[in-house]
């Protein structure tokens, strides 16, 4: 009766100062398994969904009904042996109700059981599209210090097994272990009543046997699923990033390198699963016994019971009947406590993500950011991401409305962390940021967001066709505005001249566009957002002299009135600025304009001297 069991497998001050060391996502760590019980049970049962609860209620009404009927059915088995086995009269008219009754206790134990599913399946989908929903947002939600940290491949597997683990909880601790318990109660209660106490408790003592020892064994044996998980979350990791770094594998010829690390990866796994599953046969070994023994004690005390004359031939068969209608599902049980183990483990992982600290919060009292020209003003900024270096030293500019301003320096001196900052994916540990004079840790950060447009270095697109990643500026734009923003960028004839259009997939991060492509869709998406603030973090610094020239033009043309921040390496893309930053080691060394930065001798003048220098070298080589 005991066959073989399956086996599956805080929060960032309005103006203090940036947490400087966020807390990494801990996948691995355990967690408090009926807390994240109670955390899904408020999915369950939410608040405000009246019709949710209804059909909670509705599901679990159903439930008892169905393990009543089908707690009846034996009984109904007992009265037809025992008619048949009677010597006297009314053998035949008897029996036929009986059994009529018997097929009827079946049939609504059954059809109580599907309308319980089909009620609850309303429920339960809306559970888990609603935790999913919120990590997504969640994800979302957190600090550009966390993605930096992140593990895309094992972020992502984590995520799909939690779901896995709250379908799972859903269907079978509602619909399993509470009609089990529930059915064992209704025997037990039912030999007591019929027989007297012993077969209830050897029938009790039989199922807390095989409870205890089940548990005891599940929990020994989690070890060995932690293992796995965590051996199938690295394998996953090192196989996505090597397939995302196709390029570099091939450039260095590191196939059989990249396939050694998979390898240990999987290793690790492949022996943590040997240990679950020779861990597993010992778990099913001890279920077998502790039920078999409980079922002969039982059937061999209604066997003396019949020769007795104490009990009939049908009391026999009730006993059996519920003996094996009862370890049936018990048997199951043991699985179900198990995978529910296992899929609280793989939940702990997601609801791990949802306790990670939002860095970057709105403030309770902040309010949308308002526009009256968009003057972006740096006053005093000291920033860090650690405390060991600090980035930004009291860093002072403004960039008037209508105005192009330049940030220069060398590698390391914090252009690209001013840009972070005005977009506020990090809050400043001291000074302010402020456009039209309103601080940005007062604003909502949504609303700073929409008012400023970004052409980053690296245009990463989405896998998705030309026309969606330039809509993407602004979601749910029409046709025509989509073709006016391509036309503004300078992509629209090429865009034209493929075979599928504005249909054409760009693939895995765009990489089916050259540089300059990507570029070009990327100031189409900008255009089409139509912000009042521009930010152009190096857009062209990847790209060769010909296409950076073209980009130029465009950018050019993109910036006409409006407020222009670039953070630039090549100074020749920025020489018509109205006033050039030059940043050195997080301090701003001098300021004005191309000329009178040539004049003044320093830095600047200094670092365009050396990019002369390179540049006629690249066209000698050229030529």
């Amino acid at each position: 009766m005991a066959g073989q069991s399956p086996e599956n497998k805080k929060q960032q001050q309005g103006k203090g100062v940036a947490n400087s060391a966020a807390p990494k996502p801990s996948y691995e760590q355990d967690g408090d398994p009926w807390g994240t019980l109670k955390r899904l049970i408020v999915h369950i049962w939410p608040t405000g969904r009246f019709d949710l609860k209804f059909l909670v209620i509705a599901s679990l009404t159903f439930l008892v009904l169905s393990k009543v009927a089908n707690v009846t059915v034996p009984y109904f088995l007992k009265l037809a042996v025992d008619a048949l086995d009677s010597k006297a009269g009314a053998i035949v008219l008897v029996p036929v109700g009986i059994i009529l009754a018997y097929g009827a206790a079946r049939v609504l134990s059954l059809a109580f059981g599907e309308l319980r599913d089909a009620l609850f399946a309303r429920v339960g989908q809306n559970a888990i599209r609603k935790v999913a929903l919120s990590t997504f947002r969640h994800l979302h939600a957190l600090s550009m210090r966390f993605h930096l940290d992140r593990q895309t491949g094992g972020l992502s597997r984590a995520i799909e097994r939690g779901t896995k683990g709250i379908d799972f909880l859903l269907r079978f601790v509602l619909f399993s272990i509470f009609p089990t318990l529930l059915e064992i109660f209704l025997v037990c209660g039912i030999l007591w009543t019929l027989f007297d106490f012993w077969y209830a408790a050897v029938t009790f003592t039989t199922i807390v046997g095989y409870i205890v020892y089940t548990i005891s064994v599940t929990e020994w044996r989690l070890k060995f699923r932690r293992a796995m998980n965590k051996s199938d979350s690295e394998a996953n990791t090192k196989a996505i990033d090597s397939l995302l770094n196709f390029e570099t594998v091939k450039y260095f010829n590191n196939e059989e390198h990249e396939a050694n690390r998979f390898d240990g990866a999987l290793a690790g796994y492949e022996k943590a699963a040997i240990r679950s599953n020779v861990s597993l046969s010992f778990l099913n070994i001890g279920q077998a016994a502790i039920i078999s023994i409980g079922v002969t004690l039982v059937m061999l005390m209604a066997a003396y019971g019949v020769k007795n004359g104490t009990m009939t031939l049908g009391d026999f068969v009730l006993v059996n009947t519920y003996l094996i209608q009862l370890y049936m599902p018990l048997n199951f049980l043991g699985f179900v406590y198990r995978e529910i183990k296992q899929s609280l483990v793989d939940m702990e992982f997601m609801f791990n993500l949802l306790d990670e600290a939002t860095e970057v919060v709105d403030a309770p009292q902040a309010k949308p950011l308002v526009l009256s020209g968009g003057d972006v003003e740096f006053e005093a900024v000291e920033f860090s991401y650690n405390p060991e270096r600090q980035i930004l030293h009291g860093v002072s500019f403004s960039v008037p409305k209508g105005t192009t301003t330049a940030v220069v320096g060398p590698s390391g001196s914090g252009k690209s962390t001013i840009g972070r900052l005005l977009y506020r994916f990090y809050d400043v540990n001291a000074g302010a940021i402020r456009i039209d004079g309103q601080d940005l840790r007062d604003c909502q950060q949504q609303t700073v967001r929409g008012q400023i447009g970004i052409v980053p270095q690296d245009t990463v697109l989405f896998n998705d066709t030309i026309a969606y990643n330039i809509a993407y500026g602004r979601p749910g734009s029409s046709q025509e505005k989509v073709v006016e923003a391509a036309k503004l960028a300078q992509i629209h004839d090429f865009i034209l001249s493929l075979p599928d259009g504005y249909d054409t997939v760009v693939g895995e991060r765009g990489l089916k566009l050259s540089g300059g492509e990507r570029q070009r869709v990327s100031i189409a998406r900008t255009i089409l957002k139509n912000p009042e603030i521009l930010l152009f973090d190096e857009a062209t610094s990847a790209l060769d002299s010909r296409t950076e020239k073209e980009i130029q033009r465009s950018l050019a043309e993109v910036s006409k009135g409006r407020t222009t921040l670039v953070v630039a390496h090549r100074l020749s893309t920025i020489i018509d600025s109205d006033e050039i930053i030059v940043l050195d080691q997080g301090r701003i060394a001098e300021k004005g304009t191309h000329d009178a930065l040539l004049k003044a001798n320093s830095i600047y003048a200094e670092m365009w001297k050396r990019q002369q220098e390179a540049q006629a070298k690249e066209e000698k080589a050229a030529a």
